[in-house]
């Protein structure tokens, strides 16, 4: 009976919340003070995927949610993004009946990195994706290879493991086991013979701290490696990114199923392919996955199109604290090759906590830049003179450098003197200062 009365209650909640647009997390928060155990008492069905890492989870789950759901499948997930235990909690309990049997057919969930250790005390996953893991929030994640213990703790020597092949870390995961698959890219014309990145992760062994030899680097980290001592290595792939282009904005699977792409950039090759890989081990026909995702548009608000005055532009939002992030971002604005403008925002550095640690910004590669493209480089924000003095070493003239604290007065400026295309690269946390000020054209 008091398994029921939680239900009904954290359904009550959610209703409330929903109708002042509040509330993923704390019906769940509620629920697990009444029983911390509710969670092992509802009924789950045969199918439980889970998706985590440091960049990419949202994004992932969402294209592996519409993947499933145009196959006919009933899906219960945490569309929000509240990916820590609560918001888990919330999104489960309201898909039970009063009885506690789930009603979906299949449980997607997005889990937070840190949280998945206690999600997963509860609940054993059929399937767990681990998109890669990254330097990140450093006053709250501190280092990779911490963050990675921390994931470890969440794994059942039972689940299978979807892993991302090219980063050396994630790898690690897979040392030992039977039930992995791997998912990578082949090397392609973006690919390097060197690490291109201002700082090199992938310089040692995570696995026994020896030198690590590249064949080929996409971007930071992430490539073909193997360790000189230990038997780490990149593993092959049962689903590959086999040919894809940057400026086309495709991807081949396989060298057989082709998807056309919304938006390009090396992060969304490697969410798509992880889509494509969880969706056909749980059994959709590869041809339907490829249908379901040729041309499909992001609508988790990561990428969003404006206008501002007789201009438009797109917003890319970025992890602050989250150099790979940002260096993702940077090289979508680059690559495109238009005349632009490019505005960096950091205004606050979280929406969880306050701390006003700027070293990260060493880490970005903001020195691709230079490139001939960015015409101007418009800084705001309340850490505008910390980005300026981070561009002061970048070696980009300063004429082609304009910092202005306050957002208003910088869209102003963008609305009337900014040339060419506009990026915009900021966090969560300040995306809408800039967006309440704009036009929003449509999302991605």
């Amino acid at each position: 009976m008091k398994t029921t009365l939680i239900i009904l209650l954290c359904k009550l909640l959610r209703l409330a919340g929903k109708l002042v647009g509040k509330g993923s997390s704390l019906p769940g928060r509620i629920a697990l003070k009444l029983d911390p155990n509710i969670l092992q008492k509802i009924r789950l069905p045969n199918k439980i995927v889970a998706v985590t890492g440091s960049n990419g989870k949202t994004s992932t789950v969402e294209m592996i949610a519409h993947v499933l759901q145009s196959s006919g499948k009933k899906i219960a997930y945490n569309k929000e993004g509240s990916n820590q235990i609560e918001g888990v909690t919330t999104f489960l309990l309201n898909d039970c009946t009063l009885g506690g049997r789930c009603k979906s057919d299949i449980v997607l969930m997005e889990s937070d990195e840190r949280f998945a250790r206690y999600t997963f005390r509860h609940i054993t996953p059929t399937h767990y994706v681990i998109t890669n893991l990254y330097r990140d929030q450093m006053t709250r994640n501190g280092h990779p290879e911490w963050v990675y213990d921390i994931v470890g703790e969440s794994i059942h020597d039972d689940t299978h493991l979807i892993l991302n092949a090219d980063d050396p870390l994630v790898s690690c995961f897979g040392l030992g086991r039977k039930n992995v698959t791997w998912f990578g890219v082949d090397k392609l014309p973006f690919s390097t013979e060197r690490n291109t990145s201002l700082y090199h992760d992938g310089r040692y062994c995570p696995n026994c701290k020896a030198r690590m030899k590249y064949d080929f680097f996409h971007y930071n980290h992430i490539g073909s490696y193997h360790c000189t001592n230990c038997e780490l290595h990149r593993n092959d792939t049962a689903f590959t990114v086999t040919d894809a282009s940057l400026q086309d904005s495709y991807i081949v699977v396989n060298g057989k199923y082709r998807i056309n792409l919304s938006f390009s950039g090396i992060y969304h090759f490697y969410n798509t392919l992880a889509t494509f890989s969880i969706c056909s081990l749980l059994g959709v026909p590869e041809e339907q996955i490829a249908s379901s995702l040729n041309g499909y548009t992001m609508k988790s608000g990561r990428i969003v199109k404006f206008s501002i005055g007789e201009k438009i532009g797109t917003l890319l939002t970025s992890k602050h604290e989250n150099s790979v992030s940002y260096d993702q971002s940077i090289r979508v604005a680059v690559q495109d090759g238009r005349p632009c403008t490019v505005t960096v925002i950091v205004d606050a550095i979280s929406r969880k906590y306050f701390t006003s640690e700027t070293s990260w910004l060493w880490d970005i590669d903001f020195e691709l830049l230079a490139a001939d493209s960015v015409q101007e480089i418009v800084l705001t924000g309340r850490y505008c003179w910390d980005l300026a003095v981070r561009f002061s070493y970048c070696g980009i003239p300063s004429e082609k450098i304009h910092v202005m604290e306050d957002i208003g007065q910088a869209v102003d400026y963008l609305r009337e003197q900014a040339p060419g295309y506009q990026y915009v690269i900021t966090c969560f946390s300040d995306k809408d200062k800039f967006l309440d000020k704009v036009e929003k054209r449509d999302e991605e």
